[in-house]
């Protein structure tokens, strides 16, 4: 693959280039394929190989569809779409998962009117060959679609190689079905059909339900926000750091947000300086563009240290609050500030803001406690 890359003039770790020849590849086998399928089909007679065949045919289009979206993905933002077009790819999936479910109720369609309205097979050992053949070739290209997929971060990608190697496993049930009729003379081809078509509408289910996810909004991958929390961790200034959003405008596209804690006799021209820094090295490392939200704690004072172990005491006992920051004891306004992280099956927050407000109040009668509650977002 390193020469072909080199023939095309592509770099094998860029990800358009990953894309654009892993789709190109995946063109130029599904036609063979399909136009090989078809013509076996029709002669043999046989539902199930040319189902198999125009599902191959699905697969170009697939591959298209998949190559023309990464290509618009890749454009520049502009004055409408400011942070780019990477979701292009997401309605790109989106296609892809629709077509194949289309192809599979058409095939499921064909295969349950064969039931009752049964034709003649004309199979013969070539063409069992043949299809042998195919399920072994798609096999190899759908594992390696996948890997490519998983590489350049690419969900349509990743569903066009899923959908390439159930295609493996459906040629297997076609190949059951003609042995048995080449041996015992009984025709299962119907019924394989419609094994088959099951096969193709689950993936085609499983990969819609995962497009829409991402169209819906998924929660901010863990693996990046745990190096992002780390990187931030390790900054000179920053005491800790809570509630990190992270907003997704394609695979390879990201913004987010994140709350510090820091020393509230820090200046801010100092504040600016590691901070921006921290941006910048994020920003160059992750390629997210992180914002941040500062939280001036004091923590060595004793009688905030004191309160920070009451509140935790507080919050032990209590299944759902994970955890807990940005506690401040303003004496002059008398007010406290504090966060509670909380999973989601915590429903009843107000319960919980009522009995910690009773609490705090028997800690510092007469001051008003300002309890923000909420969730990881990651």
């Amino acid at each position: 693959m390193k020469l072909i890359y080199r023939l095309f003039k592509q770099d094998p770790e860029k990800r358009e280039s990953i894309i654009t020849m892993t789709s190109g590849l995946g063109v130029a086998v599904n036609i063979v394929m399909a136009l090989t399928k078809v013509i076996i089909g029709a002669l043999a007679s046989s539902i199930a190989i040319i189902s198999e065949g125009v599902n191959n045919a699905a697969d170009v289009l697939s591959a298209i569809i998949t190559l023309i979206g990464s290509k618009l993905a890749g454009k520049h933002p502009d004055k409408n779409h400011p942070f780019g077009y990477g979701r292009i790819e997401y309605l790109v999936s989106l296609i892809i998962s629709v077509l194949i479910l289309v192809t599979g109720v058409e095939m499921l369609i064909s295969s349950v009117k064969l039931i009752f309205n049964p034709e003649e097979l004309n199979i013969s050992y070539l063409s069992l060959i043949v299809v042998t053949g195919s399920a072994v070739i798609k096999f190899a290209l759908g594992v390696y679609t996948m890997k490519m997929g998983k590489k350049a971060d690419s969900n349509a990608l990743i569903g066009v190689g899923l959908d390439s190697r159930n295609d493996s496993y459906a040629s297997l049930i076609t190949i059951a079905s003609a042995l048995i009729f080449l041996i015992f003379h009984i025709s299962l081809d119907a019924y394989a059909g419609i094994i088959i078509s099951v096969l193709i509408l689950k993936a085609g289910l499983e990969l819609l339900l995962d497009t829409l996810n991402d169209l819906i909004g998924r929660p901010g991958e863990h693996e990046l926000a745990t190096e992002i929390y780390r990187e931030v961790l390790q900054t000179e200034g920053i005491i800790s750091a809570a509630d990190m959003m992270l907003h997704n405008y394609g695979p390879d596209a990201w913004s987010g947000s994140v709350n510090v804690e820091i020393d509230h006799n820090k200046t801010v021209g100092e504040i600016y300086e590691f901070l921006h820094a921290l941006q910048l090295r994020i920003m160059h490392e992750h390629n997210v563009v992180m914002v941040f939200g500062v939280y001036a704690v004091d923590n060595d004072h004793e009688e905030v240290r004191e309160l920070r172990q009451k509140i935790n005491a507080f919050i032990k006992p209590i299944e759902h609050v994970k955890s807990f920051h940005a506690v401040y004891l303003r004496h002059d306004e008398k007010k406290i500030y504090c966060d509670f992280i909380v999973d989601y099956e915590l429903r009843d927050w107000d319960a919980l803001r009522a009995q910690f407000t009773e609490y705090a109040a028997g800690l510092y009668p007469g001051y008003q406690m300002e309890l923000t509650i909420e969730t990881e977002f990651v």
